[in-house]
């Protein structure tokens, strides 16, 4: 089975800041936090408000991309300042409680 690459992941943050698909957050105050889209289980690292990359991702499916270990590009980077600002706007409601 093949990694996932960073494209793939990037399509299902771009589809949540769209709105197309819910994001909903599992845990993580401090240090990573872990986003869960439509059985996408992602770990991000976000610092105060701001998303700075995928640490870890699976997908429905089993296929994992690790940021950690893997040379290339990170899927938050192929994000567009909008959708990175839905994106953090999405965390920061969803931490707070609100729909």
């Amino acid at each position: 089975m093949p990694p996932l690459i960073a494209r793939e992941i990037y399509q299902q943050l771009r589809d949540a800041a769209l709105g197309l698909r819910p994001l909903k957050r599992l845990a993580g105050q401090a240090g990573p936090v872990w986003v869960d889209i439509e059985g996408w289980r992602l770990s991000l690292d976000v610092d105060h408000t701001h998303l700075r990359h995928c640490l870890h991702c699976q997908s429905p499916d089993g296929r994992a991309f690790d940021g950690g270990l893997r040379f290339g590009t990170d899927p938050v980077s192929l994000l567009s300042t909008w959708e990175l600002a839905q994106i953090e706007r999405l965390l920061a409601d969803d931490c707070q409680g609100t729909p």
